[in-house]
């Protein structure tokens, strides 16, 4: 290892530890492991580098998806859909942690965030899970673990960026791909929760399946949340018959959103479109520049041939692609526990994307392998963005929510293995919709 390199992994490592926002730490970094080469011009080197990583048109449908998102979650989304839900799934015994895990599902690939669907249902559903007598602990797990699957569900902006690092990547396909995957791994948190809720039963109001009378009209509840739940068809729609590109399709969804909150549900008032906007801007600024800054690292670890070092590293372990993916899985999964998602595909998608294809894995089907990876990282701590949300939502304590999530743990993980060994899950879609070939 080179001391440029050397002198990046020890800064990145001791500014994480001192937490430092994502975006400087890498910033910071770079720059610290581009002076230690010498190279010169390091400072507009760096500047170019990340003018460079943002000068991309697909980039444009970030902020874009993000705006629909926080529409989406101002806007009385929440209460329909775990009234649809509720219709559905809410005679099954656990009925009501099922109706958590559905509608964070749903809410989470309507909006694209998985910290909107855990801020949005977990205020309604977690403190009426208690109240049934699911222990707090139990239904905080539940409903960050049950909201990180609808980023596998397409609109999901990491899917976009992901698409961005890998190149020549359809973001139609690989939303797609992301479909079956993000299904899969739904029901495995929902087979966690009906099975784990039977403990709690004797301890609810009679059952932990809702009365009959609190269950709504499954086409009353259907058509309400309609609306809503197409933005998922519109979104992947026009993409898939080429009528838009995902940018394009991006900002239909943002207009979808405005009709829906604005004139369908009338949640949102005009007044309060000032502070959604707001919001969005700030989010999109983070995202934006971690996109940066993550070009700038990614440039500099590519001419010092990290990529190709990892991939000789991997290859002299093994050839067998069944033990170079359960190794990356491996590192993923502890590059999760430290960083963000979206950082954490920017950065690393440069080093095992190369590794993945030089053993036959298609490109496509390995975004959905790391994007179901880093789900898990978020609910893990010590960084874990949708556990320590849960956390403040439920007002529960990170050590008792930790020890809940196990089983749940158990259960992404058994859903990643099935996605990373079983490519037809990721790719049967796309090509038969004639996204891929």
């Amino acid at each position: 290892m080179s001391t440029g390199l050397a002198v990046l992994l020890v800064s990145f490592v001791v500014l994480l530890l001192m937490e430092v926002p994502v975006a400087f730490v890498i910033g910071i970094a770079t720059l610290l492991g581009a002076l230690a080469l010498g190279r010169e011009g390091t400072f507009v080197t760096l500047a170019s580098d990340m003018a460079n990583g943002l000068d991309s048109f697909p980039l444009l449908a970030i902020p874009f998806f993000i705006l629909a998102g926080e529409l989406m979650a101002s806007g009385g989304l929440a209460r329909r859909l775990i009234d649809f839900a509720s219709s559905m799934v809410g005679r099954l015994p656990g009925g009501l942690s099922i109706v958590n895990a559905v509608t964070c599902m749903l809410f989470g690939a309507v909006s694209g965030s998985a910290t909107a669907a855990i801020s949005s249902i977990g205020a309604a559903l977690i403190p009426e899970m208690e109240r049934k007598g699911y222990p707090r602990d139990f239904s905080v797990a539940l409903t960050a673990t049950a909201a990180t699957t609808g980023l596998l569900i397409p609109p999901s902006n990491v899917m976009i960026v992901y698409a961005l690092v890998a190149s020549n990547v359809s973001v139609g396909a690989l939303f797609l791909a992301g479909l079956l995957p993000g299904v899969v791994t739904g029901c495995a948190v929902m087979a966690v929760a009906a099975i784990v809720s039977g403990r709690f039963r004797e301890k609810s109001d009679a059952t932990t399946q809702a009365s009959v009378g609190e269950i709504p009209s499954f086409w009353r509840s259907f058509f309400r949340a309609l609306p809503s739940l197409s933005m998922l068809f519109i979104v992947i729609g026009v993409i898939i018959g080429g009528i838009m590109t995902p940018t394009e399709s991006s900002a239909i969804a943002v207009l979808w959103s405005l009709l829906l909150v604005c004139v369908f549900y009338r949640e949102v008032k005009p007044g309060g479109l000032p502070l959604i906007l707001i919001n969005a801007a700030r989010t999109t600024g983070i995202v934006l520049l971690l996109i940066g800054t993550s070009a700038a690292m990614s440039r500099l670890l590519t001419i010092e041939q990290v990529p190709q070092a990892a991939a000789s590293a991997l290859l002299s372990v093994s050839e067998s692609p069944f033990v170079i993916l359960l190794l990356i899985n491996f590192a993923l999964l502890i590059v999760g526990i430290f960083m963000d998602m979206t950082p954490a595909i920017l950065v690393f998608t440069p080093i095992f994307l190369p590794v993945a294809i030089g053993i036959g894995i298609d490109p496509v089907h390995f975004g959905v392998i790391m994007i179901a990876n880093l789900c898990i990282g978020l609910c893990t701590p010590p960084v874990g963005s949708c556990l320590f949300l849960g956390c403040g939502v439920g007002k529960a304590k990170i050590a008792g929510v930790s020890r809940a999530m196990i089983p749940f743990y158990i259960a992404m993980f058994a859903a990643l293995l099935l996605i990373t060994y079983f490519e037809p899950l990721s790719l049967w879609l796309p090509r038969v919709l004639g996204e891929m070939e």
